[in-house]
């Protein structure tokens, strides 16, 4: 490509404006010659750049219309994750570079606002955390954790009069407190729940959240770890539950309605409970002694090998190598890594499929003691963020945009009444 963006992002090539007003590039020249858009030619090569903010601006007049896309697959524009050739980037940043270098609130700010703002902390209102509390506790001993984030969620709905507004700063602002009010409104492990929000709580989310997950007393690099897994399952693209999110904010439901929505197909386990089944082939693994029965009874059974690929990446997934290199400092996931690695060698011999995240987090909930839902919950907590950056997007599109029309396959009409 010939053309570059220039200023730090400031200045679009022609591409790109194209794909941010959503049409071909021909009718980006069309603006121009009407005066509707200025250009300045690329010094020393072909082609034009174009002023971001005035694009920007001439998207928000016209409306913006949706990239063509592949049939079959739907396309919605989105600034917020970018996947390459295995590597995922948040806001033109690296992801993974992102989540080894700052917590898991510093990344969520950095893909809300596009500022970084070190030491930053989520709090959780007394209020919402009482409301959600007694929520929680009210329902039956056997619901999972999920169950539990669903009605937590709308609890603190509840408790918050502001909910319909939605304004960039008062959606932020309830998002702030509706992540530490979920990871609060969950029981501890083996201990008592308060009816109210904590004094003396640890101030990262990632130790708030650990006791909720295993009775077990962290270490510093268990807890990194789990930071570190929350800041890079924070978004990945339009998955299914990010997609309901958006369908949700295209409807303008309020963001609570719209983590309701993800959290609602997050639940399916070939997606956010998909590291369940894993946790359970990992513990299998370690009890037989070996990937190789264990891999033979889910084949025979005509089941997926949990843990394993992903549509996305030719290779390793790049969330599951930068938690594998957490986990190897922790000398407790010795054994569940090397039952990982069994795994994924036992399967390379026929087809070569590489470690996907849910692997990488079933090591760290088995080694940690935590249930098989563990990761599940991890995913759901910090997957909130994801689609509340999404949500915030799609507060500026064109409302109830995303309404496919129905191919309508029954009995074509008039038809008789039905007898009685």
């Amino acid at each position: 490509m010939t053309e570059r963006s220039e200023a730090n992002g400031q200045r679009l090539t022609t591409r790109e404006t194209a794909e941010r007003l959503g049409v071909k590039p021909e009718t980006v020249y069309a603006y121009v010659s009407r005066g509707q858009l200025s250009s300045s030619r690329v010094p020393g090569g072909r082609g034009s750049t174009f002023d971001a903010a005035e694009v920007d601006a001439l998207a928000r007049r016209t409306g913006r219309r949706e990239t063509a896309s592949a049939p079959g697959e739907p396309a919605v524009r989105t600034g917020i994750t970018l996947i390459g050739a295995d590597r995922y980037y948040f806001r033109g940043v690296d992801a993974t570079e992102l989540a080894a270098r700052h917590s898991y609130e510093e990344v969520v700010e950095w893909l809300w606002t596009g500022r970084l703002r070190p030491g930053i902390g989520f709090t959780a209102p007394a209020q919402a955390v009482t409301a959600a509390r007694r929520a929680v506790g009210a329902l039956p001993g056997h619901c999972g954790s999920t169950d539990r984030l669903r009605v937590a969620v709308v609890a603190a709905a509840a408790a918050d009069p502001l909910r319909f507004d939605l304004s960039r700063e008062t959606v932020l602002g309830s998002a702030r407190s509706l992540i530490p009010t979920l990871v609060a409104a969950l029981p501890t492990v083996g201990g008592h729940q308060p009816g109210t929000a904590d004094p003396a709580e640890p101030a990262g989310l990632a130790a708030r959240l650990w006791p909720k997950l295993t009775a077990r007393l962290p270490d510093e690099p268990s807890l990194d770890a789990l930071d570190t897994a929350l800041a890079l399952l924070i978004d990945h693209d339009l998955a299914a539950s990010t997609l309901a999110a958006r369908v949700a904010a295209s409807a303008r439901a309020h963001p609570y309605a719209v983590v309701s929505a993800g959290l609602g197909v997050l639940e399916g386990p070939l997606h956010g409970a998909a590291s369940g089944l894993a946790h359970r082939m990992l513990a299998e693994v370690l009890e037989r002694g070996g990937a190789a029965p264990v891999v033979a009874d889910h084949l025979r059974a005509g089941r997926r090998v949990p843990g394993l690929g992903h549509r996305l990446y030719q290779g390793e997934d790049p969330r599951a190598h930068t938690l594998f290199g957490l986990l190897e400092r922790i000398p407790q996931a010795g054994p569940a890594l090397a039952a990982a690695r069994d795994v994924v060698a036992t399967t390379a011999r026929d087809v070569p499929l590489h470690a996907n995240v849910d692997l990488a987090l079933a090591v760290l909930s088995v080694a940690s003691g935590m249930p098989a839902e563990a990761g599940e919950t991890v995913f759901a907590i910090s997957r909130t963020a994801g689609w509340i950056a999404h949500a915030l997007e799609e507060y500026e599109e064109r409302p109830l945009r995303m309404r496919p029309s129905g191919h309508y396959t029954g009995p074509r009409p008039p038809q008789p009444l039905p007898p009685l």
